[in-house]
């Protein structure tokens, strides 16, 4: 992790220690692949994996991100067979990155539920600046989220 990421300790309402959180201006970045930041290139043909043109975009917004202090892991539904092209990929195209996580499940249809406050950022053609709108959203019946 880059340096000014002082993670902060966290405590729940009975006093008990929780995992620590980022400050609030800094942003962990989980961004796929394929399909959001080149050309969807399915897993079973990744001989396309190391050819393939990042969308200029992504790779200007990435990287502005990953300067202004911001967290950026790749989430791919490629597998550990796939990290040494696709780390390849990454870096010889030029993208600033702290890590990538491999094996996302495949198929879409994301639902993440998790502790902490999650956002999601559906990526429809191009990367441009992020910009607040409301949507409706699932949640829990008993109503206790934020």
């Amino acid at each position: 992790m880059p340096k000014n990421h002082d993670l902060h300790k966290v405590y729940n309402e009975k006093g008990e220690l929780m995992s620590p959180m980022l400050p609030d201006d800094v942003k962990n970045f989980l961004i796929d692949i394929d399909g959001t930041v080149c050309d969807d290139v399915p897993n079973e043909e990744p001989e396309r994996m190391g050819t393939v043109d990042p969308y200029p975009d992504a790779l200007r917004i990435l990287n502005k991100w990953y300067d202004e202090g911001h967290i950026i892991f790749f989430f791919t539904s490629r597998t550990e067979a796939h990290r040494e092209i696709t780390e390849y990929w990454l870096n010889k195209h030029g993208f600033k990155y702290h890590g990538i996580l491999f094996g996302k499940p495949r198929g879409g249809n994301y639902h993440w539920i998790d502790n902490h406050m999650v956002r999601a950022t559906r990526f429809k053609g191009n990367f441009t600046e992020l910009v607040t709108k409301s949507n409706d959203i699932e949640v829990f019946e008993n109503g206790n989220d934020e």
